[in-house]
């Protein structure tokens, strides 16, 4: 094949030998000619809720989801149950993820047993066999603890991925953010481990991390979607705004726009976490904290910061795509030397359609998303994972093809 656009690529730009082998996945050039291929996005940062909470999500319906999505790689956080704490219990989840994953899923293991924060997860035991470790949802309290999980992460070279969570502060509080990552931040000047940093959404987090690369630490992090572009005075009262972290000021979410700019946030994932209708409609006070997001990720950025000029489309997939597989140890490729592969991964993106928001058409269980009823641009129309159409778009919704 001829060389193509580093990160995309129109399909009516391919010479003829490559929309021919483009179709040979069960993509019609000639009605998506106009449409763009894009890669197969990462989300380091997914609920996939099985085992343990199948009425929120399953493994089927949070990858259905990821695919709609243009994912095609997701980390699975070990808020579970049985929590992947241990082999055994890690092997349940495994199990549900080798049956009825459509997209390629990592578990990460917890740090601790149970996300306790009390007794350390058999971290030697389940290494081969997790992405990462993290107590996603807690923070680990105990700063010996987060040592000496640190310590052991670094032997096994893996990453601690943390939700950084001071529980003596209120949780809409800045410090309950940063204090944590300050605290963190000092514990990898003493390890060296590798850190990357949950869901970012303060100024004062931005500030730690960007002076944490300054000094050369092996310090990542992440931000989502909803911490740039809603601020707290947009908030309602409502479910669907609440999240952990809650989203802040104004001020912090344009701090948090130059960060993702100048590259100090690393990379876009969604914190996808799924509940019951039930569970998010007690109003924002009453309401459990999560909301869902691989479906709106992508055409939420793309309206409020590609289209409008705020960054170009090259950083958003990088955000997307390149940043979380190179941290995480996935591989990471051109679109073209992708597209030469025997079986290729992408997705194909009409980035001209725009629509509303409407969760009643989402293939995730979940429903509950602040960016409802919002005007987006950007339509995944199908998702190719190993040479394999997994989702398509016609008909006014996704249709997920079963390849096993």
């Amino acid at each position: 094949m001829r060389r193509v656009v580093t990160d995309f690529v129109k399909i009516k730009d391919l010479n003829e030998t490559e929309r021919g082998r483009i179709s040979s996945f069960g993509i019609d050039v000639s009605i998506f000619s106009d449409y763009y291929i894009l890669p197969g996005f990462a989300d380091v940062h997914v609920h996939l809720r099985e085992p343990g909470f199948l009425y929120k999500e399953t493994v089927a319906t949070g990858t259905a989801s990821a695919a709609a999505g243009g994912f095609t790689d997701i980390m699975s956080m070990p808020n579970l149950s049985p929590c992947p704490d241990s082999i055994d219990n890690l092997q349940v989840q495994i199990d549900a993820i080798e049956k009825d994953a459509l997209v390629n899923v990592y578990p990460y293991g917890a740090i601790t047993v149970g996300e306790m924060g009390e007794k350390m997860a058999d971290l030697e035991g389940i290494a081969d066999k997790v992405i990462a470790f993290t107590d996603d949802g807690k923070g680990v309290a105990s700063e010996d603890m987060m040592l000496d999980a640190m310590q052991r992460a670094k032997a096994l070279g893996k990453l601690i991925v943390a939700h950084c969570e001071d529980e003596s502060y209120p949780k809409d509080a800045p410090e309950a953010e940063w204090k944590q990552l300050e605290r963190d931040l000092e514990l990898v000047r003493k390890t060296g481990c590798s850190y990357h940093v949950c869901h970012i959404s303060t100024k004062e987090s931005v500030e730690l991390v960007r002076a944490a690369k300054a000094e050369g630490l092996d310090v990542t992090c992440e931000t989502a979607p909803h911490y740039l572009t809603i601020s707290n005075d947009e908030i309602e009262d409502h479910g669907r705004f609440k999240m952990n972290p809650p989203i802040k000021t104004a001020e912090d979410k344009a701090v948090l726009i130059d960060a993702l700019k100048d590259g100090t946030i690393d990379m876009i994932a969604t914190d996808h976490a799924p509940h019951s209708v039930e569970e998010k409609s007690k109003g924002f006070a009453g309401s459990a904290f999560g909301i869902i997001g691989m479906e709106t990720a992508f055409p939420v950025m793309y309206k409020k910061l590609v289209d409008t000029g705020i960054i170009s489309l090259e950083k958003l997939v990088e955000t997307l795509y390149k940043n979380p597989r190179e941290r995480f140890g996935l591989t990471a490729c051109s679109l073209e030397e992708e597209l030469m592969k025997e079986k290729p991964t992408f997705a194909v993106w009409d980035l001209e359609e725009e629509y509303v928001i409407d969760p009643e058409k989402f293939l995730s269980k979940g429903r509950s998303t602040p960016f409802d009823g919002w005007d987006v641009k950007g339509r995944c129309v199908a998702t190719v994972i190993d040479g394999n159409l997994i989702q398509e778009y016609k008909d006014e919704r996704h249709h997920i093809h079963d390849i096993k």
